[in-house]
């Protein structure tokens, strides 16, 4: 007797990881064809205005993750983790060569010590990661599993509602990072907003689905993926804010946004995806997102 393989785990189709591939390799080829011309545009607006319209960008991305809902009904797990799992690399990648990296830099040349320029990453990055912990423990967050049955009880109902909440939660140190990446080097906010960006897309199909799950319709499932992303802003709003106000804030702002990028990644992202016994498509998708990332990054270098 033949095994019949369930959906949830059979493996992508070659011609769909060639077709994955390929749009990873538009990206980063478009990022550096776009950058020139782009960058004589952006040398005209301040870091505030920098901060907040990359914050917004990215934010929009979550609409146009959504936007496969209009063509089919769910996704399944494995591919669900394999996403996440490319986000989780893409946004480990920023937060390493984006934000981490240049505050132990500018922290070095403001204060004219490595200890001090090490002393300001511990603390920022301590204190943004504690104070999304403290955030994280006044917000329940329930993880589900999204759209496998048509009935929605009440008690899956608010799961899913604490799922989306917890979202556009985490959205807003996002948009922190971005928001603050421009108070530094141009080039290097652009990464970052690009790296939020692809993060960004994922999670907003991953919102839709769900809400379809609960028997909306595909137009007011797009419309709360799209009001989760708006989030982002709102936090690229602070950042862009602080950095303007003060530039010796900078290397504290970067390390804080990175705290807590780090929290995000480590304490929702990564497991999340590990949870569903697809471990290893979550790992190969963290590798991707990584190598893309660093790919973006040299090619508008």
């Amino acid at each position: 007797m033949i095994k019949r393989i369930p959906a949830d785990e059979r493996p992508l189709s070659l011609a769909t990881a060639l077709a994955l591939l390929s749009l990873l390799a538009g990206i980063v080829y478009l990022s550096g064809l776009a950058w020139p011309r782009m960058s004589t545009w952006l040398a005209g607006l301040s870091s505030f205005q920098l901060g907040f319209l990359a914050s917004f960008v990215a934010g929009m991305f979550t609409a146009v993750g959504a936007l496969p809902i209009f063509m089919l009904r769910r996704i399944s797990q494995a591919t669900e983790d394999a996403l996440m799992g490319f986000g989780a690399g893409v946004m480990l990648a920023a937060t390493a060569f984006e934000l981490v990296l240049p505050a132990v830099e500018l922290a070095e040349t403001q204060y004219g010590s490595v200890s001090m320029a090490l002393a300001v990453l511990i603390l920022g990055v301590g204190i943004g990661g504690g104070m999304f912990l403290v955030l994280q423990r006044l917000v329940p967050q329930e993880r589900f599993r999204i759209g496998l049955d048509d009935g929605a009880d009440a008690t899956r109902a608010r799961g899913i509602y604490l799922f989306i909440f917890a979202i556009a939660l985490h959205n807003l140190p996002e948009g922190l990072a971005v928001g603050v990446g421009f108070g530094g080097d141009v080039r290097d906010g652009i990464t970052l907003a690009i790296a939020i960006g692809l993060q960004n897309m994922p999670e907003g199909l991953i919102v839709a689905v769900a809400m379809m799950s609960l028997g909306y319709g595909k137009w007011p499932a797009f419309g709360m993926a799209l009001l989760t992303g708006l989030v982002q802003p709102v936090g690229g709003l602070i950042g862009a804010a602080a950095v303007s106000l003060s530039q010796a804030m900078l290397p504290w702002g970067m390390a804080f946004a990175g705290g807590a990028m780090l929290f995000v990644i480590s304490h929702e992202i990564i497991p999340g995806s590990h949870k569903h016994g697809y471990q290893t498509r979550a790992t190969a998708g963290v590798l991707i997102g990584f190598i893309t990332l660093l790919a973006i990054d040299l090619s508008i270098g």
